[in-house]
């Protein structure tokens, strides 16, 4: 065999191994991804209780002792972004940063940015973090990354300047692109909790002010974590995206290596044909 041709084996033999890789890669982000979204059932059920908890808590006050609904207005903002943490994912983390950008542009203040490949699109634009965290590589990990955000959050969150907080992430979709999408965290909205009566009023052992309170936290807690579900599916959605189109480049280069290949070893058969030929009439 020739160099030529040995050269081209050689590039096949490694589109192979590629395409082995690729193809693992792709079914590791397929299984996270549907992973997370069943968690999500779970996350939300334990939300839909917390709610249920916040309302009777309410019911337990009286109305002017009752947390106020939040005001539009704020002096602080604090923006909380959920990146990817490992990269093939395409133009996910850059989309994920431009929209925190706008939301920065809009209400000024300080940027958290979850997952190391987030930072990294962050600094090449030019802004500025405050606090930042690796991003959680799989579901198992999100419970533990949602109290660390918590713990962040409340650290820097002061009720006198009225801060908001405002968390970014992504969507799973399924088809196309994954949303982004902006929603308000922080101060706590406590009007979307109907109250409910005070009749049976239950045994607490704690001031009910402070009650309610804490399961506000908790229920911070929980939308965190959906908030990280979300997007851990839709990091390993766009993973899997990109690799379908990986491997169809793959396939695309396979074909044309293979061309290649056969063009290259039918012209070494005629040239020896030729040889052969040439020296039989000598």
């Amino acid at each position: 065999m020739s160099s030529r041709l040995g050269e081209l084996a050689q590039h096949l033999e490694t589109t192979h191994e590629l395409a082995g890789v690729i193809g693992a890669m792709r079914g590791i982000a397929a299984a996270r991804s549907h992973e997370a979204q069943q968690r999500l059932t779970g996350v939300r059920a334990y939300a839909s209780t917390l709610g249920e908890a916040i309302g009777k808590g309410l019911g337990l006050l009286d109305e002017l002792d009752r947390p106020a609904t939040p005001q539009n207005g704020a002096q602080a903002h604090l923006l909380l972004v959920l990146c990817a943490e490992q990269g093939f994912v395409g133009t996910f983390n850059d989309r994920l940063i431009d929209a925190a950008a706008d939301g920065l542009q809009r209400l000024p203040g300080d940027l958290l940015v979850v997952g190391a490949r987030g930072q990294v699109s962050a600094a090449d634009r030019g802004l500025k973090t405050v606090w930042s965290a690796p991003m959680a590589v799989h579901p198992d990990e999100a419970q533990a990354l949602a109290g660390r955000i918590a713990e962040a959050l409340y650290s820097r969150f002061d009720p006198k300047r009225v801060t908001r907080v405002s968390l970014v992430h992504g969507m799973p979709r399924q088809t196309g692109k994954q949303a982004i999408v902006t929603r308000p965290l922080l101060p706590f909205d406590y009007s979307r909790f109907p109250v409910e009566s005070s009749e049976g009023v239950p045994r607490t052992h704690l001031e009910r002010g402070q009650l309610v309170l804490q399961l506000a936290e908790e229920y911070v807690y929980a939308e965190l974590c959906e908030a990280l579900m979300l997007s851990c599916a839709a990091e390993n959605e766009a993973r899997m995206h990109a690799m379908i189109t990986a491997q169809d480049n793959i396939s695309r280069r396979q074909d044309k290596l293979h061309a290649q290949f056969s063009r290259v070893r039918q012209d070494e058969i005629t040239d020896e044909i030729m040889e052969l030929s040439s020296q039989r009439l000598f």
